[in-house]
């Protein structure tokens, strides 16, 4: 099984916590890290804006990354938000771990 990170940004913590639990609660993760809120600078209707976002990293299996990616568009403030993919490899343990918490 194939194991992914997932990287959304959010406006706030609390956002990011909101995403998390209903991401668990769907099995569309196993788990997340949620990271205090920090500068971000972004190109936005032509400008360069600014603001504050906390990160929530997502571990899941590959297999659930388009649920995945679906349920956050629907729940997100943002209307472009960033969900980013990245395939990477676990020890055993951890894999089987995810692997049961999503199934």
């Amino acid at each position: 099984m194939s194991l992914m990170l997932v990287y959304i940004t959010t406006p706030s913590k609390d956002v990011a916590k909101d995403i998390a639990k209903k991401l668990l609660k769907k099995r569309l993760i196993a788990c997340a890290n949620i990271q205090g809120s920090g500068a971000s600078l972004y190109w936005w209707k032509g400008r360069i804006a600014k603001g504050k976002e906390a990160v929530l990293i997502a571990k899941t299996a590959k297999a659930k990354v388009k649920a995945l990616e679906k349920a956050v568009k629907q729940m997100h403030p943002y209307d472009v938000p960033c969900i980013i993919t990245i395939p990477v490899k676990a020890n055993k343990e951890f894999s089987d771990w995810v692997k049961k918490e999503v199934s």
